[in-house]
């Protein structure tokens, strides 16, 4: 997994804003990745996180503003223009979105198949080494239904590192795990950063995994960047979302405290 000799942000967000019809979802987004560094999204459900990552691999199109992978302009850039970069990024979803029609092997495989020229054999090798790096060498040949959920997102993983990407891109990796198997995959990011320095983009609303794997984190609400930093940096910011995700506040409190406090006092009806 060589990297090339570029310094400047990996990722840059720039003024991104997105619509679904008349309602907003990112609103003047902006962000900058650096290369090599684990960045965690952080925020609560609907706050444009996972839009945020749709956005940077092109899945979806902004309304307005850019996104930048090393100079290229993602969102304006020719498709063509696209094809060639899409390889240098890989990405987990966050239903590990395995065809399960295919057994793992199959699926790990797809992306040099369909991308590559090479030979039968050297495709079978290439896929078992990533198979082994997630630890999931001797499942080649099971179907995805036969595989647990933790499973599912290591296989994912497998196909997201095949074309050896210089981005990694996860959507909620811990969504649906227990915690031991969540600690795992959060374990095995940190294992990949360690030894690949891969630049990586986490979305989650997990704060203890954030906590593990993170450099930096950015913490959205409403569809806007708040505030980015280390966790240290994030811990002292005086902005009250912040603090209130921090602090797994109520919504309720942080918006009628005087209300939270009565309603908590009240007997059981």
């Amino acid at each position: 997994m060589a990297q090339d000799d570029f310094e400047g942000p990996m990722i840059r967000v720039v003024d991104l804003c997105t619509f679904y019809g008349e309602r907003q979802i990112l609103k003047n987004a902006n962000l900058d990745v650096k290369k090599g560094e684990t960045m965690v999204i952080l925020g609560g459900s609907g706050t444009g996180k996972s839009t945020l990552l749709r956005h940077i691999i092109r899945l979806e199109r902004p309304s307005s503003g850019h996104v930048y992978i090393k100079n290229n302009d993602v969102c304006h850039m020719t498709e063509e223009g696209f094809d060639a970069l899409r390889p240098k990024i890989g990405m987990l979803f966050q239903s590990a979105a395995l065809f399960n029609s295919m057994t793992i092997e199959e699926n790990v495989s797809l992306p040099l198949r369909e991308l590559t020229h090479l030979e039968d054999s050297t495709i079978r090798i290439m896929t078992r080494i990533k198979l082994d790096l997630v630890g999931l060498s001797g499942f080649e040949d099971y179907m995805p239904a036969q595989l647990s959920g933790g499973m599912k997102k290591r296989a994912g993983l497998a196909r997201a590192l095949t074309m050896d990407p210089e981005i990694l891109l996860f959507d909620e990796p811990s969504a649906g795990l227990d915690p031991i198997t969540a600690a795992g995959i959060d374990s095995l990011i940190v294992k990949l950063k360690n030894a690949f320095r891969m630049t990586i983009v986490v979305v989650t609303h997990e704060l203890p995994s954030a906590r593990i794997i993170a450099d930096r984190m950015t913490m959205m609400d409403r569809g806007e960047v708040i505030a980015v930093g280390t966790l240290d940096e994030l811990e002292r910011s005086e902005h009250p979302r912040v603090q209130q995700f921090l602090n797994r506040v109520p919504e309720s409190e942080v918006e009628d405290p005087q209300k939270y406090l009565h309603e908590l006092t009240q007997p059981p009806a």
